[in-house]
């Protein structure tokens, strides 16, 4: 008995030991925070090679669960799910916050920013930092950074030589869903046609549509110069997306905040980097395989998007002056 009672003394002890080290080592012991990123792109694009980066550098501190060519979340979904404390980071288009924020159409015009560099001023200056709060403020997440992509030019599929605008005048170019790429197809002269960025080469392949307008990294990435005959160098857009937080996941970081956001900077400007050297080359490159590559009469093209902008209702929500300020940015 003497054994026994001793034997339940010590595991007793050992009981209080047990309860007592974990509560003690409970903060080390916690699961770091996992960061759930959604995007459209493929795991081939330089951006995820960009999120890869992001991912090893915040390794000590978070998790970053890259989920891409929208298989969290489909295309034009990923805000609302950020919003709604579904997602914690996202690759958002700027027209998806334009859905909810019509001045933000400014910022998917044609034309507006002249390359990677102005971009990449303007959500540095304080004319984004007033952007960046709007999105705090009243859609509840967390702006940090822009991604650049490539500048969009033209893809198609027929053989018709592109000129001007009125030459792409019944030309069914697939842009993605929402009004204000639809008004960015109207603004070339082509019939825009609504369609996921995952089903484009399908399109192309069948002929629902003639064409798309992307950046040349993305056209090598998805392969869609195999169904395609030309492309016209329209530069009518400077791409790029947002990278979003959700606002909650972003407060909950606290003092880790700086870092994160600086393995941010990081990572978008190497990406950045690697897209101007990835277009230098693609031009070429597509023309030894077979497709035509020529520049059309580009001022034609922005004397057209400017007048078909200016004449638009999204017009109407730009704040006054934005437009020549942002011009104004070195």
């Amino acid at each position: 008995m003497k054994f026994s009672r001793r034997a339940a003394l010590s595991a007793g002890a050992a009981l209080a030991a047990s309860t007592a080290i974990p509560l003690s080592f409970r903060a080390m012991a916690q699961t770091k925070p996992t960061l759930r990123f959604a995007a459209v792109f493929s795991d081939k694009d330089i951006r995820a090679d960009m999120v890869r980066m992001l991912a090893k550098d915040v390794a000590n501190d978070f998790t970053v669960e890259p989920y891409l060519n929208a298989s969290l979340f489909k295309q034009g979904t990923e805000l609302v799910a950020l919003q709604r404390d579904n997602l914690e980071m996202g690759n958002i288009a700027p027209q998806d916050f334009s859905k909810q924020m019509p001045a933000w159409s400014i910022l998917t015009s044609a034309y507006l920013f002249r390359d990677a560099d102005h971009l990449s001023h303007f959500w540095s200056s304080e004319l984004g930092a007033q952007f960046k709060k709007q999105a705090e403020e009243q859609m509840k997440v967390k702006i940090l950074g822009p991604t650049f992509f490539g500048t969009r030019q033209v893809g198609l599929k027929p053989k018709k030589k592109i000129h001007t605008p009125a030459d792409l005048s019944g030309v069914k170019l697939r842009m993605p869903p929402g009004d204000a790429w639809q008004l960015l197809g109207r603004s070339l002269g082509a019939n825009p046609t609504p369609m996921a960025y995952a089903e484009t080469y399908t399109g192309l392949q069948t002929g629902a549509i003639d064409g798309q307008d992307n950046p040349l990294p993305n056209v090598q990435n998805m392969k869609f110069y195999e169904v395609m005959s030309q492309i016209v160098l329209t530069s009518h857009l400077v791409g790029y997306d947002l990278l979003t937080m959700n606002l909650k996941a972003w407060n909950a970081m606290g003092a880790k905040q700086k870092s994160f956001q600086s393995a941010v900077d990081k990572a978008i400007k190497w990406s950045a980097d690697e897209h101007l050297k990835r277009e230098a080359e693609l031009a070429e490159g597509f023309k030894k395989q077979g497709l035509e590559v020529y520049a059309p009469d580009v001022n034609a093209f922005r004397a057209h998007a400017q007048k078909v902008y200016l004449a638009s209702d999204e017009a109407k929500e730009w704040p006054k002056g934005l437009l020549e300020k942002i011009n104004a940015l070195k």
